[in-house]
């Protein structure tokens, strides 16, 4: 009986242990990895989908209260101190997981200006043609209404094959698309000088 106690306690001081240090390497390592989803996933979508700015959107970054509680990333595009555009990124569960994408969004006009997929699990040639530029340029001048799929009532074509990853890729930007809306005057009251 004493040494199966003893083995319940030196596992346990293990675990503990083990526990402590997993959770202070993560912690010690929160802002590197920050940076790097920045760089190498944010950064490259942000390229694409924003419009011509004078500005770093990466730097200028901001963290915006959404009305029902919570907050979202938002990566302005200004120009001469002006709010050309703004991008934000949504999710939405699709056929292999998670769907990301960055949306930006023409403020003067309310519009999706373009789409940029982030992240994403989808299968590899079969849900993966939700992101090639015939389905994603299907977003490019959209009103923010209608952001759904033809068989839900709104505007947007599945992908034949790629229900589910075309079902993951409108509710991103559906989800941005509210978040937007919700922000848009304190985005102009941020941003506009």
């Amino acid at each position: 009986m004493r040494e199966i106690l003893k083995m319940i306690v030196v596992l346990s001081l293990i675990g503990t242990a083990s526990g402590f240090v997993l959770a202070s390497l993560k912690e010690a390592t929160r802002t590197r990895i920050e940076e790097q989803v920045l760089t190498f996933v944010q950064g490259p979508a942000l390229a694409v989908v924003l419009p011509a700015h004078d500005n770093n959107p990466i730097a200028d970054r901001r963290k915006l209260a959404l009305p029902g509680g919570g907050e979202i990333t938002a990566y302005p595009a200004l120009k001469g101190g002006r709010l050309e555009g703004l991008a934000l990124e949504g999710h939405s569960p699709g056929y292999g997981g998670q769907v990301g994408v960055m949306v930006a969004f023409d403020p003067g006009k309310d519009v999706v200006s373009a789409i940029g997929v982030t992240t994403h699990s989808e299968t590899p040639g079969l849900g993966t043609r939700v992101f090639q530029p015939a389905v994603t340029d299907r977003y490019k001048n959209h009103p923010l209404t209608g952001l759904d799929l033809k068989k839900n009532g709104g505007d947007i074509d599945a992908v034949s094959g790629a229900t589910y990853s075309s079902t993951g890729m409108v509710g991103a930007v559906r989800q941005a698309a509210e978040a937007y809306a919700a922000i848009k005057p304190a985005a102009l009251a941020a941003w506009n000088r």
